[in-house]
């Protein structure tokens, strides 16, 4: 029988396979592999955008005409603190080509551009800390105002303000205003508009400065007891402008505007606010504050100050209208303590800026003791009053007193059930300055 020679064939194939692939393996010894590209994605670096202080600084003094010529449309950076250290930086250094490329040519008017060159030429310095001070809202979340506070220069030419725009989620500078040039009127306020005149009210309460203050308010609208007592509110609650937002645009229109004042207090642990309304009339060329709300305000100040008791507050409504000023006593007492002082130094600036103004001091008691006795605690309370501002140099005719006893209290002074109220007495035991004017 003839056997098939189909195996051998499939033999000496594999073999010559099998030898091919030793030759390949010897030829191949000792060279890599070409690196293939991974399979998978690569991985994107998340490395912070640059920041604005690396723009370029050559170290070459740059004629200020080339500097500020041919501006681009200036930086912008979702962070609006930075944008303005970073000017306030090159401001220091003298660096015109740098402050131009932070600024931008949409607000650097030639008249602009003359200040700015005579500024950097005066080796100014930014105030340490908090140079740099965020004013306020100008538009909601959309146009906001911050200033650059210049170190050693008197009041009213120590600020740059910059009004900065958002567009597509970065700030960018859209108006710089100056300080007044040396030897010129030094203007109230820098800015005319609502938000420049919220503002400088706003910083002459925190440095108890009444006429400063009471020049920015509509007198037909807005009382000097409740400018006094706003200013009396920020002495003993210790508060001040918060930092972020400090003035919140509430609305706008041509002619009112409201804002949201935000404080807290010195240590910044606690938060406050209060409402304000700007009104500019057709005859008025400034805006005036036209309304304070202060419930938020006073309710704070209760709950940090007065141990929860809001009536026991520096501003009360008079029942004849208005506002009045109350200052507090010690159960029997007719001694001032020293907060009670510290109000009436505010009272005293008033009277003394006018010796036409007049006021009426009523003294109060609580509900203890004979209607005799408490009629005389009362008439004592006046008086304590008065004596003091008569020595603080406020004239005798522009005092008037009287004693109500326990005529009108402020709060029951005995519970519905008939029992006693120290917390309604303590708020009746008080001296009401009335401001008559």
């Amino acid at each position: 029988m003839q056997r098939s020679k189909l195996p051998y064939f499939f033999l000496g194939l594999a073999a010559l396979i099998a030898l091919a692939a030793v030759v390949m393996l010897v030829m191949g010894i000792g060279v890599r592999p070409k690196p293939q590209p991974p399979t998978t994605a690569p991985v994107v670096s998340k490395l912070p955008p640059p920041n604005i202080g690396a723009l370029p600084n050559t170290g070459v003094p740059v004629d200020p005409a080339v500097a500020l010529k041919d501006l681009g449309v200036g930086y912008s950076t979702v962070d609006p603190a930075e944008l303005v250290a970073q000017i306030g930086k090159a401001l220091e250094a003298g660096d015109l080509a740098k402050m131009g490329r932070l600024i931008g040519k949409d607000a650097l008017d030639p008249t602009s551009i003359e200040r700015l060159k005579a500024l950097s030429s005066n080796d100014l310095k930014i105030r340490q800390p908090d140079g740099v001070r965020e004013v306020g809202e100008i538009e909601l979340n959309l146009r906001t105002r911050w200033a650059l506070e210049l170190l050693g220069q008197e009041p009213g030419r120590n600020q740059i303000f910059f009004d900065l725009r958002r567009d597509n989620g970065k700030w960018l500078v859209e108006k710089i205003v100056f300080p007044p040039a040396p030897g010129g009127a030094i203007p109230k306020a820098v800015f005319a508009d609502s938000l420049g005149v919220a503002d400088t009210f706003c910083q002459a309460v925190l440095k108890q400065d009444f006429e400063l203050a009471r020049g920015f308010v509509d007198p037909s609208k807005v009382s000097d007891a409740k400018i006094a007592g706003l200013c009396i509110l920020f002495e003993e609650g210790g508060y001040r402008l918060r930092k972020s937002k400090p003035l919140r645009a509430m609305f706008q229109r041509p002619d009112t505007a409201g804002y949201l004042a935000n404080v807290e207090s010195t240590d910044g642990s606690q938060s406050a606010q209060f409402a304000m309304t700007m009104s500019q009339s057709s005859a008025a060329s400034n805006w005036l504050v036209s309304e304070i709300n202060l419930n938020q305000l006073l309710a704070d100040y209760a709950r940090r100050v007065a141990g929860g008791d809001l009536y026991y507050s520096p501003l009360v409504k008079n029942p004849a209208g208005g506002d009045t000023l109350a200052l507090y006593f010690e159960f029997d007492e007719d001694v001032m303590n020293p907060r009670t002082r510290r109000q009436l130094e505010i009272v005293t600036m008033i009277l003394r800026s006018d010796p036409g103004k007049k006021i009426t001091l009523s003294g109060h008691t609580d509900a203890l003791g004979s209607k005799d006795y408490n009629d005389s605690l009362s008439s004592r309370r006046a008086d304590v009053v008065r004596d003091y501002l008569i020595k603080a140099g406020v004239a005798f005719s522009q005092i008037v007193t009287v004693a109500k006893g326990d005529s009108q209290p402020r709060r029951p002074n005995v519970t519905e059930t008939g029992g006693d109220n120290p917390e309604g007495r303590r708020a009746n035991r008080r001296t009401e300055i009335y401001l008559d004017f």
